[in-house]
């Protein structure tokens, strides 16, 4: 995987248009008051009562019935889609929207760095790095760290999960990076990342725009820079965040198969799989299917025959899962607008068209794991252990 790049930022329409209303909702409120009539022997009074608070947001609900299986009886199809770095993009409305057509939820998996401004970068210090050291960018100017916090706060709302991508993103290739970490370093970046997630308005100074709409205990799982650390470093520092899911370990076999739990942690690998586009086996993900195809140069005239090989890819490993083992199917992805935004457009058109499909639930990875652990221990067991399936053209 190629480290994230922070997408330049850009205020979304819908972010525009629903401050523009509530300012023009405030002034019409306002000159009405001012032109109220008079009644006849009464003197005119200027209003004390204050403005009605508007109501405070509710957030949507689960989308998966937790239920246990009668014997027999069929799993749904769960779907797990989950974005690395989640930072300001039109992507982010893009699939934001496309979840609510749908009624689907996602997984954004935050990096630590966005909650910082560039001027504030020396309260971040990896692992063995120095203080305001890292491998990607920050999070831009204070108007910047407060869009990604509306932002933030908008997908919460939206019923989506929110998981951690880590901090300072240090893969192979830089100093000390997270293929080399202990359980000390991995601890270490835990600690800082939800540390910048708390105190981010103390680490910036800013003193505007809303807060941030929940808190660290939310954050159950994520996915590593890189997919680098192993579950021997990685899970035990997981533990002891009290956390338990995790979605970054290449899959220990070909194809799509239940997950298990590996020294207390829940396990979602990145699935390596056939694709009929590319007719062999792949590693699905966005940036992998990019390298795959031309070493991931940039070539945005290549960008519609990437959109097909990455939807034909998740169409084929749907229907195997679906007609097959019913495991749910793990479709992580970034926001990056790589290679002329060749992979972020075939995402989209695949949650919209499978998340409706019958006894399909595009759901999160908490609310699987509910689902899982809800199941008589038997049945699950007879789930992990059905055959692999999109293993190859057959299967």
């Amino acid at each position: 995987m190629m480290r994230t790049i922070r997408p330049r930022r850009q205020r979304s329409a819908r972010l525009r248009t629903l401050l523009a209303a509530t300012a023009l909702a405030a002034a019409t409120a306002l000159t009405m008051s001012a032109c109220a009539p008079q009644i006849a022997g009464e003197p005119l009074r200027a209003t004390t009562d204050a403005p009605a608070e508007p109501p405070a947001p509710v957030r949507k609900s689960s989308n998966v019935q937790i239920a246990p299986l009668a014997q027999g009886q069929k799993p749904p199809q769960f779907i797990l889609f989950s974005f690395d770095g989640v930072g300001v993009s039109k992507n982010w409305d893009l699939f934001l929207d496309t979840a609510d057509q749908v009624d689907a939820r996602f997984t954004a998996l935050m990096t630590g760095l966005y909650f910082l401004t560039d001027q504030a970068r020396t309260k971040y210090r990896g692992p063995r790095h120095r203080p305001g050291e890292a491998a990607i960018g920050f999070g831009g100017t204070k108007a910047d760290v407060v869009e990604q916090i509306e932002y933030l706060n908008r997908t919460w709302y939206d019923g989506h999960e929110m998981g951690t991508h880590f901090v300072g993103h240090f893969c192979a290739g830089t100093r000390h990076p997270g293929k080399d970490w202990t359980t000390a370093d991995w601890n270490h970046e835990l600690d800082q990342f939800f540390s910048l997630m708390v105190h981010w308005r103390q680490n910036t100074g800013i003193t505007t725009g809303p807060d941030l709409a929940f808190g660290p205990d939310v954050v159950k799982g994520g996915r590593t820079q890189c997919l680098e650390g192993t579950p021997k470093t990685l899970f035990p520092a997981l533990r002891q965040h009290h956390m338990t899911w995790d979605s970054s370990m290449d899959a220990h076999k070909p194809g799509i198969f239940w997950p298990t739990k590996e020294r207390g942690i829940w396990e979602f690998p990145i699935p390596y799989v056939y694709s009929p586009a590319l007719k062999h086996k792949q590693t699905a993900l966005d940036y992998n299917f990019w390298y795959t195809y031309n070493g991931a140069k940039n070539d945005p005239k290549a960008a519609p025959k990437l959109r097909r090989i990455v939807k034909q890819s998740y169409d084929y490993m749907y229907r195997r899962a679906y007609e097959g083992n019913r495991a749910p199917l793990v479709i992580a992805n970034h926001f990056n607008d790589w290679s002329g935004n060749a992979f972020n457009p075939g995402t989209a058109d695949f949650m919209r068209e499978a998340c409706v499909r019958p006894e399909t639930v595009c759901a999160t990875y908490l609310d699987v794991i509910a689902w899982m652990e809800a199941q008589d221990p038997a049945i699950l067991a007879e789930l992990q252990k059905l055959p692999a399936v999109a293993v190859d053209a057959h299967t």
